[in-house]
């Protein structure tokens, strides 16, 4: 047997991380059907982001349940072969996560442009997300060539790091980009619409922090320790993680509208039946505020400007 070889770091990290990955993953088919529960009418290429999503999900967990069955059941009793076997499945969960990663970049970048009706930053991001995907795409390709995820770990490193890099900037980007934005926006808001904008800014920096650091936490370790599966363990559960921020947006749409509906009802009384009751808001706040602004990014700007 290897005396450098540890069953902890290697082994044991790669089991937890697809432990954790696996209860992420249920997390995901909730959100899922409480998605297709509460909102029948959203557009068919929104219904169809979910789909693709959730089947890439659904593949990756998969892919990192066969991955654990070989080194933990094909391979038990050969320890000492655990660095030198690379099961294509591993290969192929590393894919997933690039393309779930891509498209809800995707779809946050088309909420930035929803938004502000500024392409600058989205394109940028959509050019992010892009080469995020041909990175996995080569990632994936390479790597059936190979013959240990070590030898692969050695000869890609730069290309796993360019991944990450990519993936890390194009996080941090939309995430300070939606904040300043919502920031913006509540600085016009009137109070009903305030608390709405300020669970957004809350919303849009926990959701896009937890993905960040899904990203810079792997990257960390896969530069600082070596001979073991720590980054590998990190990486396996980026993907749900990516998978939850897109349905938690979309599901959060139930508390936004609840929000405004109560805040709405409980202003009403208080205006005089004889007077007029004006308020001037910029155009992505008029109507319900950010409620509407939710509902845009959202795609269902077209619904909302039907009922004007």
């Amino acid at each position: 047997m290897d005396p450098s070889f540890n069953p902890n770091t290697t082994i044991g990290a790669y089991q937890i991380g697809a432990l954790v990955s696996y209860l992420l993953f249920g997390v995901t088919i909730t959100q899922v059907y409480i998605y297709y529960s509460r909102f029948p009418d959203d557009s068919r290429k929104l219904k169809a982001l979910v789909v693709f999503v959730s089947v890439c999900e659904a593949a990756h967990a998969l892919c990192i349940g066969h991955t654990l069955y070989v080194f933990t059941i094909s391979d038990y009793g050969h320890p000492e072969r655990f660095l030198q076997i690379s099961p294509q499945s591993v290969e192929a969960a590393t894919f997933f996560t690039g393309c779930i990663g891509s498209c809800v970049q995707g779809f946050f970048a088309y909420r930035i442009y929803a938004l502000s009706r500024k392409p600058y930053i989205p394109i940028l991001s959509w050019g992010m997300s892009f080469l995020r995907l041909l990175g996995a795409t080569a990632s994936f390709a390479t790597a059936l060539k190979m013959d240990s995820v070590v030898s692969y770990e050695v000869q890609w490193d730069w290309l796993f790091l360019a991944l990450w890099i990519v993936g890390i900037v194009n996080d941090l980007t939309i995430t300070v980009t939606l904040v300043v934005f919502f920031l913006r926006q509540r600085r016009y808001a009137h109070n009903r619409t305030g608390a709405i904008v300020e669970k957004l800014i809350a919303w849009t920096i926990e959701t896009g922090m937890m993905t960040s650091f899904s990203e810079i936490i792997p990257l960390i370790c896969f530069v600082t320790m070596e001979r073991n599966f720590i980054w590998l363990a990190l990486t396996i559960v980026s993907a749900p993680l990516f998978s939850n921020s897109l349905l938690t947006s979309l599901n959060s749409r139930v508390t936004l509208r609840a929000m405004n509906n109560n805040s709405l009802a409980f202003s009403l009384p208080a205006i005089p039946s004889n007077s007029v009751y004006i308020t001037t808001l910029p155009p992505t706040m008029s109507r319900t505020g950010a409620g509407l602004d939710a509902e845009v990014a959202l795609g269902q700007g077209n619904k909302i400007a039907s009922e004007e």
